[in-house]
């Protein structure tokens, strides 16, 4: 990327950006964000707003649901058999749980009903179906490295090549 470029977001940069997050009225975050532009490493809605955009500007975004977690499905609320969780697995109506599947596949489910045999599982993400109102301040860009395009997105710490984890030398 030229001098020029490095100060405008376009794909394969990487961008730091402070937030604010505002869902039905209520500010649910604010934090400072750094990510690899153009490898859907954040809602689409939002990366998309965000192109062009240099260092120091402040745009209002609202993202559509459908531009970021999706509209909320019905068919992702799905009743499961108390006995399909460990015998000493706490299941605590209304907060988000990780779950795994017979597969091994993790993922995250919210309990919405407790009935005797069976539990009612949501699946949404618990941003389904919600359009998000953001304030973004571009901190800064810069090019990303070769490592960070080749794994689409960004590295930080060590990479898991260690067998004994990370040390001095290692990462």
């Amino acid at each position: 990327m030229t001098e020029q470029n490095m100060n405008t977001i376009q794909n394969d940069a990487v961008v730091q950006l402070a937030y604010n997050l505002v869902v039905d009225g209520e500010e649910i975050e604010s934090d400072v964000l750094e990510y690899l532009h153009g490898h859907e490493n954040i809602i689409t809605g939002l990366e998309n707003a965000l192109t062009g955009l240099q260092v120091g500007d402040t745009k209002e975004v609202l993202v559509r649901a459908e531009d970021a977690y999706g509209e909320f499905d019905p068919d992702a609320v799905v009743m499961v058999t108390r006995a399909s969780f460990p015998p000493d697995f706490e299941i605590r109506l209304g907060e988000p749980m990780r779950l795994r599947d017979a597969n091994g596949h993790v993922f995250t489910g919210v309990a919405t009903a407790l009935y005797e045999d069976s539990v009612e599982l949501d699946l949404n993400h618990p941003m389904a179906g919600k359009d998000l109102q953001f304030t973004v301040t571009v901190l800064g860009i810069r090019p990303a490295t070769d490592v960070e395009l080749a794994a689409g997105r960004l590295i930080s710490g060590c990479d898991g090549s260690c067998e004994d984890g990370c040390s001095d030398g290692c990462c």
